[in-house]
């Protein structure tokens, strides 16, 4: 399955809190995404919450889109990606 990086902008910040509160919404989130046969890897997010950069296996970017509106979030930019090991060189 493909591998996306989707870039976000965040201008008041991510609101996910690191609560019970945030896990049920991120629980939401992985959800909606499923329905779609997309899974959320995992997410960096800059000191400031203003921008993430998430990464997700996905079909298709159209699957990434569609999940991106049925869950409220907004995409900058998605760009298809392959593993770069730096230590496959040695």
């Amino acid at each position: 399955m493909p591998r996306y990086l989707v870039e976000r902008s965040f201008p008041d910040g991510l609101q996910l809190p690191a609560t019970a509160e945030g896990a049920e919404a991120a629980a939401g989130v992985i959800a909606r995404n499923a329905e779609r046969g997309v899974t959320w890897v995992d997410s960096y997010v800059t000191p400031d919450k203003r921008k993430t950069f998430c990464i997700y296996d996905a079909p298709d970017e159209a699957a990434i889109r569609d999940s991106a509106i049925a869950n409220g979030v907004p995409v900058d930019a998605i760009h298809e990606v392959r593993v770069l090991d730096p230590y496959f060189h040695h």
